[in-house]
């Protein structure tokens, strides 16, 4: 019973978390302390947060990646485009 509870927590925290690079993320990671970001997430940053219009599932960014071949989409790119862009 312990488990199923404590893999649900997981499940639900993990689902209510801001994909990386969103405008939601970008917000987070501007009032958390830059001490506390990896690597990854300074990178993520950079490309998607630096320039307006440019987060993951902006109005901006579906526009560069619909100009993009889909053969060269990444997975995530494709569902995030599946995700913010299509509907």
């Amino acid at each position: 019973m312990k488990r199923l509870i404590l893999i649900s927590s997981l499940l639900i925290l993990t689902a209510c978390s801001a994909e990386p690079g969103t405008e939601k993320w970008c917000e987070t990671k501007k009032e958390q302390p830059k001490s506390e970001w990896t690597g990854a997430d300074a990178a993520t940053y950079t490309k998607n947060c630096l320039i307006d219009g440019l987060e993951v599932g902006s109005e901006g960014w579906c526009e560069d990646l619909s100009g993009k071949p889909k053969g060269e989409w990444t997975g995530d790119e494709a569902s995030t485009y599946a995700k913010n862009c299509v509907m």
